[in-house]
């Protein structure tokens, strides 16, 4: 019997235990994943950011942190210790999500490095995911447009400006080994939630789109492993974007045409818990859909092809 069988035969109180073991020993252990990149993963699991936001320190002789997480003092002491005294040229933040960008402001306080990277954006968001409330004290020392670059001994962080999960999301291409800091945008453990009204899935698949036309060798995402094959998981991806679009018009056409019925009807199986988070990747759809002059929105909130 193999390992992952026998764990699903165990008591669920027993499973439990050993997949919280699991990834506490994850929680700020330093893992290099190539020559100059070292990943640190925060500890704020949670059913969206997997075992954690994931931290990168890239570079040798001197570094820049990508995405330092949410604000943990437990986190920014392991960052310094991994930093170990080396110049600290730049702090880059993909994006300005609360388990993303917030500890930005106290490794800056500790070692006065710049926080560079995508522009600072606060609103409310409508969406259920506590995490995912956007960071309102976030300020860049300088903003990065699309083909931006950060670079020290031997690294090269470029910006690709890939705004849908958020608009202001910026993925760093690391030049020297095609690496990809991808943050929310791709990962590979779990489809990235577009959530209006910031969240865009027009924008969202347009960035996907242009990944498609790249030729990264790997993606390092904000949460899960990493991506060793990304062009096939974006093929994915924007394949189940399309098979979504197709489930909304045919329930639409069947008369199943307000949100809270689409949503467990297009999501058997998913906890009900995930419902909430389903409904606002639902709507981005729709949005777009409108957007398109496919689909009309009524007053009583039904749905219509148009």
């Amino acid at each position: 019997m193999r390992a992952g069988t026998a764990r699903r035969h165990l008591p669920p109180a027993l499973r439990a235990a050993i997949w919280a073991d699991m990834i506490e020993a994850l929680h700020d252990v330093p893992e290099t994943l190539e020559p100059g990149v070292v990943r640190l993963t925060a500890n704020n699991p949670s059913p969206f950011t997997n075992t954690g936001t994931q931290s990168y320190v890239v570079g040798t002789a001197d570094v820049a942190v990508i995405d330092p997480g949410p604000v943990d003092e437990a986190h920014l002491a392991r960052l310094i210790a991994v930093i170990d005294g080396r110049p600290l040229r730049a702090i880059l933040c993909t994006h300005t999500h609360r388990d993303h960008s917030p500890l930005a402001a106290g490794l800056k306080a500790a070692t006065g490095a710049p926080i560079v990277g995508c522009a600072p954006l606060a609103l409310d968001d409508l969406g259920p995911r506590a995490d995912a409330s956007f960071d309102g004290d976030y300020a860049a020392d300088r903003v990065l447009a699309d083909g931006d670059a950060v670079a020290g001994q031997g690294w090269t962080l470029t910006a690709v400006a890939t705004p849908g999960h958020t608009s202001n999301h910026l993925c760093f291409a690391l030049e020297e080994s095609k690496a990809l800091f991808s943050g929310d945008h791709v990962m590979g453990w779990s489809t990235s939630i577009v959530s209006p009204p910031d969240g865009d899935m027009g924008d969202y698949i347009r960035s996907l789109e242009r990944l498609m036309g790249r030729d990264d060798r790997v993606y390092y995402p904000g949460h899960g492993p990493a991506v060793d094959n990304p062009q096939r998981l974006v093929r994915g991806m924007l394949g189940h974007r399309k098979q979504r679009e197709g489930q909304i018009l045919r329930l639409i056409e069947r008369g199943t045409d307000h949100l809270d019925a689409m949503v467990p009807a297009m999501y058997a199986g998913l906890d009900k818990r995930m419902h909430p988070a389903a409904a606002r990747s639902v709507l981005a759809h729709l949005l777009d859909l409108r957007a398109r002059g496919l689909v009309d929105g009524a007053e009583d909130g039904a749905w219509r092809l148009a």
